[in-house]
This record gives C-alpha cells, sequence and structure tokens, in this order.
C-alpha cells in the first residue's frame, strides 16, 4: 500500500497525480486506465480542497493498493472535513441540453460511470471514498 498526506488545496492536485503515476508506470497500469483513473483523481481531489473544509483548510490522504494479481487499484480518499457522501447525489439527467442541465453533478458521475466501483464511508470522523479500477 502507498500512501500519501497532502493539504486538502488545489494547489497538490498535481502532488496527487504525480504521486499516482509513479505508481502507476511502476505497476504498468496500462495507458487508457491511467488516463481514466486521473480524470476521476482529479474531481475527487478537487472536490475535497474546494468542499470538505468550508471553514479553512485541512489534510487529505491518499491510499493506493494494488492486489498481487495486477489486475487492478484500489484508491481510498480520506479527509476529516464536514461529512458529505458524493454518491448520494442523484446522477446528472444527461439528456438535457447544458441550457436546460442544473449546473453540478457531473463530476462524480463521470467517476462513477469510469471506475468499476465506487463506494463512500464515513467512519472515525473521516469520508472516505474508495474508487476502484480493474485493467
Amino acid at each position: 500500500m502507498y500512501e500519501l498526506n497532502v493539504a486538502a488545496t488545489v494547489a497538490k492536485l498535481n502532488d496527487v497525480i504525480e504521486f499516482l503515476d509513479e505508481i502507476m508506470e511502476k505497476h504498468d497500469v496500462p495507458m487508457k486506465a491511467r488516463i481514466q483513473i486521473n480524470v476521476a483523481v482529479e474531481e475527487i481531489f478537487v472536490n475535497i480542497a474546494h468542499y470538505a473544509f468550508p471553514h479553512g483548510t485541512g489534510t487529505a490522504r491518499i491510499e493506493a493498493d494494488l492486489p498481487d494479481d495486477r489486475h487492478g487499484i484500489t484508491l481510498r480518499f480520506i479527509d476529516q472535513g464536514q461529512p458529505y457522501d458524493p454518491l448520494q447525489k442523484e446522477d446528472p439527467d444527461i439528456t438535457l441540453s447544458s441550457d436546460e442541465r442544473p449546473v453540478g453533478g457531473l463530476g462524480i458521475f463521470m467517476v462513477k460511470k469510469s471506475m468499476d466501483d465506487v463506494s463512500y464511508e464515513y467512519k472515525d470522523n473521516s469520508n472516505i471514498l474508495t474508487i476502484r479500477k480493474y485493467f
């Protein structure tokens, strides 16, 4: 298991992406999966940075785990910000035009569609969002 602790600020997004890119390169994660993972990671981390700590800043921990069979990766995003389950938000109606559709919700929708598993739990005063991608 790999772990990175960073300030939950947009300025640290590149650190998170570089951390995960090194891991994925080391473990020969296919390029298509890397791209999908990076898009999901950006969405999740930016949401933590923008919304988890409305009255200041905090930290985020990113954990990466690759099973021995090397056919997938599990990423956990952990923060002690305000409790929020993004999976409870209703999926946007993508049949509506962009003018008709309310703002927001597309990012987590893209994460749910591009990852093989997405789950959330609030445990020990922490938001824990877990994503899995198989390849």
